[in-house]
């Protein structure tokens, strides 16, 4: 017997479906001739609780910390036992096993973490399924390869689920004991990602408090051309004394913004009717190509922006899109390329994906399916690809309105690759009137391309024809009174913009050079998660669109070191992460290191810091965290098992916020936190 594993019933059924045999349905598998399929639970198995290791640590101790397993163990989930009982004895009959995990880190382990506790040593294959669509798992049943190519991994994701565990376990026992002797009876959760995620968004608040406005001018005037007329702006420079009353350069800030309306107001009394001449003229004819398609991170971005979802809708409504209507490929990826054999099919694919909806199929039958983009590049394609269609009917009657609007957006960006580049001719003048410099911008579309598909509107005018050296007329002069402005509050499109471009937020230039080139903050398939769990644990809140921190938030973030609450150690983890994940890096190191960090945070936690962050977030203007809801779940430790669903969507973040191990989902509610035993990542 051939024993196929799956991560979850919906990819079971999409492979029993693509068997030569008719799949008879029994009770935990499918049978298909000599072939049976399963499947996990999401995670069958999670990290045991410290009590596992020594009765002891069922008492929290400050004494007892760090925890460190010298040998790691795993039991099964409380909710998946009866599944785990139907692999173990269909293991005792196999004859030969199909590793068909999800294409990533955590399909990788959820899947062979289960093989190897159910004492499968035998040789595994590995089925990599894209899309759920029969001719695509036909086309992956037939290229099955060795699993110990994908053992990499596997060592990246374990060492991630125990990198979690010592880091949220230790943390947080030891925030939450030192928050009793400091008078807070709740829990105080810790996270590896989740705690410099909050970091990000308490420091963004308090740079909006502390603003303070501050008014500038700016200077416009109109001329006359020759071809017509255009307004052009004034610009500072050493050179140009603005009237003769700023030589010493108190008129302006650092950024050149002019702070003094008196000479503004004075030169554009002087400006009507002044001749010049264009000094300076630069035209460039440019060509843009389209967007790529997206990742998934990439999609929550321009959904939140477009339609005001949330990250957590976003993966939810493409698991949908992708198990229950198969009508996308596998969306959590972190890519935005396509395979170059997809080019080939491309038009078959989208002709048939987009029939039923009448702008998808206008905007099909004006591609030219002979282009080529950027998008389609083996050497940019890793363990998945861009989120595409898959090919089958979207029939828009039967999805809801979130899935319509993401699937459009899905289609719209690789239709987008079969139209030709946006191509404009841009202009910039700058003109010189009574010793002064003005500058005019302009944009002539030239020929739209891709852009149709995506917004008519250009907010770039174009400017008139113009000769270097022509002669300028002042028609009309005048200053403008505008103010500086805060930074924007977090929303979910920018807070997962901003822990996908994490560098933008660290110091250090050596660092900041780091990270660049690596995945941020969080997974594509974890960021949204995250942002959830920090909500439920009552250190985040929505106002409207805006995340803004809690008091709460305010004051674990002040109690900790900074190392803890900031992105550069975090997201350098992440990329050894990847390291180990591509076979250039050994978990071994990895966990040594964070050990070590580890030992170094915990001789920092200091009761009399956390009272007094205590005492100052109650005299903040941060929000108050909601309280907990009534009849909500209890969150003991033999309670914080997520429900296992079939899905990854439901459960908590792996690397980072709410590791996949089994943590608790307690909030920092006192009520229900005092019940909670259990800490995160």
């Amino acid at each position: 017997m051939r024993l196929i594993v799956a991560e979850k019933p919906s990819l079971a059924r999409a492979i029993a479906d693509a068997l030569p045999v008719k799949a008879t349905r029994r009770d935990g598998y499918l049978e298909a001739g000599d072939t049976v399929v399963s499947w996990c639970l999401g995670h069958l198995l999670e990290q045991a609780p410290p009590e596992r290791y020594d009765p002891r640590y069922k008492q929290w101790r400050l004494d007892d910390l760090p925890i460190i397993p010298q040998r790691w163990q795993l039991v099964p989930r409380s909710q998946a036992r009866s599944q785990l009982s139907v692999l173990r004895k269909l293991i005792k009959s196999a004859d030969s096993v199909v590793h068909a995990g999800d294409p990533d880190r955590e399909g990788q382990l959820l899947v062979q973490e289960v093989l190897d506790h159910l004492g499968w040593r035998r040789e595994t294959q590995r089925l990599l399924v894209q899309d759920l669509n029969r001719p695509a798992v036909v086309k992956a049943l037939a290229s099955l390869e060795d699993n110990r190519r994908y053992q990499p991994l596997h060592a990246a994701a374990e060492a991630r689920s125990r990198a979690d565990w010592l880091y949220g376990i230790n943390l947080t026992r030891a925030w939450t004991l030192i928050g009793r002797q400091a008078g807070f009876d709740g829990l105080l959760s810790v996270g590896r990602v989740q705690t410099p995620v909050l970091g990000l968004v308490v420091r963004r608040d308090r740079d909006i408090a502390a603003f303070e406005p501050k008014p500038f001018y700016v200077l416009w005037v109109d001329l006359r051309v020759a071809n017509g007329s255009l307004r052009a702006w004034w610009q500072p420079g050493e050179h140009h004394p603005l009237d003769g009353s700023c030589f010493d350069g108190s008129c302006f800030d650092e950024q050149g913004r002019l702070l003094d309306p008196r000479p503004a107001e004075a030169l554009a009394q002087r400006l009507v009717g002044a001749r010049g001449h264009l000094a300076e003229l630069d035209q460039k004819r440019k060509r843009q190509a389209a967007p790529l398609p997206y990742s998934l991170s990439a999609l929550q971005v321009d959904a939140a922006r477009r339609h005001g979802l949330s990250a957590q809708r976003v993966l939810d409504v493409c698991q949908a899109l992708y198990e229950r209507h198969q009508l996308i490929t596998y969306p959590r990826s972190d890519c935005r390329y396509l395979p170059a054999a997809h080019h080939r099919e491309a038009a078959k694919t989208l002709t048939s994906a987009c029939q039923l909806d009448d702008q998808l199929q206008g905007w099909v039958e004006q591609a030219d399916f002979g282009l080529r983009s950027k998008a389609w590049d083996d050497a940019r394609v890793g363990a998945h690809h861009a989120l595409a269609p898959t090919g089958r009917p979207a029939d828009m009657d039967r999805l809801n309105r979130d899935e319509a609007n993401l699937f459009r957006l899905i289609a719209r960006n690789v239709l987008a690759q079969f139209y030709p580049a946006l191509e404009t001719y841009e202009t910039q003048a700058i003109f010189e009137l009574l010793d002064e410099r003005f500058k005019a911008q302009g944009r002539e579309i030239l020929e739209p391309g891709w852009k149709p598909l995506f917004t008519t509107r250009d907010d770039v005018p174009a400017l008139p024809p113009l000769t270097r050296g022509e002669p300028a007329t002042a028609t009309d002069a005048s200053s403008e009174n505008r103010e500086t402005r805060p930074p924007e509050p977090f929303t979910d499109a920018s807070l997962i913009k901003a822990m996908m471009n994490i560098a933008r937020y660290v110091e250090d230039p050596a660092v900041k050079r780091t990270l660049r080139e690596s995945d941020g903050l969080g997974t594509e398939a974890t960021r949204a998660g995250i942002i959830e769990t920090l909500l439920t644990r009552g250190y985040l809140v929505r106002d409207r669109k805006a995340i803004k921190a809690t008091r709460i938030g305010h004051a674990l973030i002040d109690s900790l070191p900074s190392a803890a609450t900031r992105p550069e150690r975090t997201a350098l983890w992440e990329q050894r992460l990847s390291a180990i994940a591509d076979n250039q890096d050994a978990p071994a190191p990895f966990l040594e290191a964070l050990i070590s960090d580890l030992r170094a945070l915990l001789g920092q936690a200091d009761a009399g810091r956390l009272n007094q962050a205590l005492k100052l977030a109650a005299q903040g203007s941060a929000p108050e965290a909601p309280a907990a809801k009534r009849g909500g779940r209890k969150t003991g430790a033999s309670r914080s098992r997520r429900r296992s669903t079939g899905t990854r969507s439901k459960a908590a973040p792996s690397k980072g916020g709410q590791s996949k191990s089994g943590q608790s989902k307690a909030t920092a509610n006192p009520a229900r936190a005092r019940r909670a035993r259990k800490p995160d990542s």
